[in-house]
């Protein structure tokens, strides 16, 4: 079976003091799915543990970022977590911290 994808949402995430990279993370996973309610399960005969869900996330550090934490982030499904060299690091002005900004996109796929 193919995989076929039914919802494409985008959100950022961050953390202001510290670096946190997976906090970042966690954030633009929240966003991108705050404002989502998904109403096709009945007309497609799927479950919410039916849905294959892959997280893309950018951050400029992307070994500082903790998948497993991230992916609790959504309740259902089947989720993979990619991370990949992106998002934004605004280091202040002494030099000692940096506000990291991190993107996701939340991809959810069926088998078809």
């Amino acid at each position: 079976m193919a995989l076929k994808r039914y919802v494409t949402e985008m959100g950022m995430g961050v953390d202001v003091h510290g670096r946190d990279y997976t906090n970042a993370a966690r954030r633009a996973v929240s966003d991108a799915i705050r404002h989502s309610s998904l109403h096709f399960f009945q007309a497609t005969n799927k479950s919410r543990e039916d849905m294959r869900i892959t997280l893309i996330i950018a951050v400029t550090e992307p070994s500082a970022v903790d998948s497993k934490a991230v992916a609790a982030e959504l309740p259902y499904g089947s989720v993979t977590v990619e991370v990949r060299q992106g998002g934004l690091e605004v280091p202040n002005e002494v030099g000692d911290d940096a506000i990291v900004i991190a993107n996701a996109a939340v991809l959810v796929c069926f088998e078809e």
